[in-house]
């Protein structure tokens, strides 16, 4: 089987390696970049095509002939979209962050008050990232808003967040979450091995990206099954917690319980934030696939009106559960809160929980994978990543190279299991990135017109309050954690000098030319090739 490679004569695969391919003039109709494969059965040469887009092989035997247009195609629909933003939204954090924000508000009250502000804020940011999606409406979510607002420096920052914090550590700490739990029941009374843990989140890793490597209609179909598997799952949490306390358990629930101990200082707020925030993290993963939604237009802002508020109102209620079985102690000594609350109000049924984290983990896996990827796919794209991971796999039209790579780094972060560390490097990265993207659209709002197409536009007072708030939480919690964000800041720094070393410096020979040759020794072996405009 040989594959032949029309590529641009100035992209930088050429330029590195001297080469240069003749485009016809004649006949150029299609501004996409087109593959031709041949499967040659007694042939090593290529053949002219008849009529019937068969090859003409020797001894006059066809030869079948296969010719596409190599780009992502629309195959999310509404039900699909809402499926991501609640798959990947509902995942480890509702099983790992009522801890974190117990501890840091002190009491359940002001937890249950902050898991409300966390849905409140998540909308507000929402909405504004629907007129992005539909004024730009690109893949690459994110990445794409901050380099149309900011340029390229600041569109790099925001993938070297991505790179080094943000999606390798997410997938670390939901890969280790779903590990903790599915294996909880061979370990009841003792604390699950650390190396079973990684063992166990690294095989459920590599198995989802294979199943986004292979094809996009397994991806989504796992999405759907895991969402609709993940609410029907909280739906029996509470149902549990509600018989529970129509038995006259409520020894929990009085007044004095609900409210001890609270600390309204603002940097514990802040903290608090942090933690409950990392729940709501995917609120704006759509915009990743914008290319691939149908009617982005109308599906995107359907999708999130439909979305956010059921998982503020799941989230308020399985919290509200939790603490009508278990006091603020039990909550904050539990290493499975889950698991706590289903021995105690389920009884034989408590081996179900283990289940239905599981599948939550899945979704948000899969959703993460899925939806990653094409950030990192945009931004090579555009010429601040290797070229490599703009390419797309002939076979599935899926991005592999993007796929593998967010994938693997992931993989590497499983070396850290401080799961509340990495939490609150996740958040301050997520926290990061949205003030970038959503003052990318005060800029595109009040200074540059560029866009003037603008299918939604939001009231101004909610942006404007949206940026403050993150700003607030930005430098709010410097005060109580300072070295753990210290070292999150510098992270995200270090990616100035990486920009200019690695995007900015027009490098030797001697650097371009074996990349050269491992990018397309990596083409041959995973079959894929570039998605660029080019003229025939």
């Amino acid at each position: 089987m040989y594959a032949h490679f029309f590529r641009n004569a100035d992209s930088p695969l050429n330029q590195a390696s001297g080469t240069s391919e003749a485009h016809s003039d004649d006949d150029s109709t299609d501004s996409f970049h087109h593959i031709s494969i041949m499967t040659v059965q007694e042939s090593d040469s290529m053949t002219p095509v008849n009529g019937n887009g068969l090859a003409n092989g020797k001894n006059g035997k066809e030869v079948k002939k296969y010719s596409s247009q190599i780009e992502l195609k629309r195959r999310i629909g509404l039900f699909n979209g809402c499926a991501i933003i609640i798959g990947v939204i509902i995942g480890s954090g509702i099983f790992i962050s009522p801890k974190g924000v117990l501890e840091s508000t002190g009491s359940p009250a002001l937890s249950l008050g902050m898991w409300l502000f966390c849905g409140i804020y998540s909308m507000m940011g929402a909405l504004c990232y629907a007129e992005l999606g539909t004024m730009i409406p690109k893949s690459g979510g994110d990445y794409v808003y901050i380099h149309e607002a900011f340029g390229p420096l600041p569109a790099f920052i925001f993938l070297w967040m991505a790179l080094v914090i943000v999606n390798p550590t997410s997938l670390a700490i939901i890969g280790l979450t779903f590990a903790k739990y599915t294996l909880k029941p061979f370990y009841v009374d003792e604390v699950v091995p650390d190396e079973v843990c990684r063992l166990v989140a690294a095989t459920v890793i590599l198995l989802l990206t294979a199943i986004n490597c292979y094809k996009v209609r397994w991806s989504t179909r796992l999405q759907d099954v895991c969402m609709l598997a993940k609410v029907g799952a909280f739906g029996v949490i509470v149902i549990a917690a509600i018989i529970y306390v129509g038995k006259g358990n409520t020894q929990f629930l009085t007044y004095e319980k609900l409210t001890a101990n609270t600390r309204y200082d603002p940097s514990s707020l802040a903290m608090a934030f942090y933690q409950g925030i990392f729940s709501f993290s995917g609120w704006n993963y759509l915009n990743f696939v914008t290319e691939e939604l149908k009617e982005p237009n109308k599906n995107l802002p359907r999708a999130i009106y439909l979305s956010l508020p059921s998982v503020t109102i799941i989230y308020m209620l399985i919290n509200l559960a939790y603490y009508t079985a278990l006091s603020s102690e039990s909550v904050l000594t539990s290493d499975a809160v889950a698991f706590s609350f289903a021995a105690e109000t389920m009884g034989f049924f408590a081996f179900l929980v283990p289940i239905f984290v599981g599948f939550a983990c899945l979704g948000t896996l899969n959703g993460i994978i899925f939806a990653c990827s094409r950030m990192f796919y945009a931004g090579a794209r555009n010429g601040q990543l290797p070229e490599l991971l703009a390419h797309i796999n002939l076979q599935n039209m899926t991005p592999m190279p993007s796929i593998i790579f967010l994938g693997g780094s992931s993989l590497v972060m499983l070396i850290i299991n401080d799961i509340d560390m990495l939490v609150n490097y996740v958040s301050f990265a997520e926290s990061a990135i949205v003030t970038m993207g959503v003052a990318g659209l005060l800029k595109m709002r009040l200074f540059d017109r560029s866009h003037p197409d603008r299918p939604i536009k939001i009231n101004i007072i909610i942006p404007l309050t949206f940026f403050l708030i993150c700003c607030y939480v930005l430098v709010a919690p410097f005060v109580q954690k300072p070295t753990e964000l210290i070292v999150a800041a510098i992270l995200i720094a270090s990616g100035v000098p990486v920009y200019y070393i690695f995007v900015k410096w027009t490098k030797p020979a001697c650097i371009t030319e074996p990349w050269v040759k491992l990018t397309h020794f990596v083409q041959q072996v995973l079959l894929c090739v570039p998605d660029e405009v080019v003229k025939n």
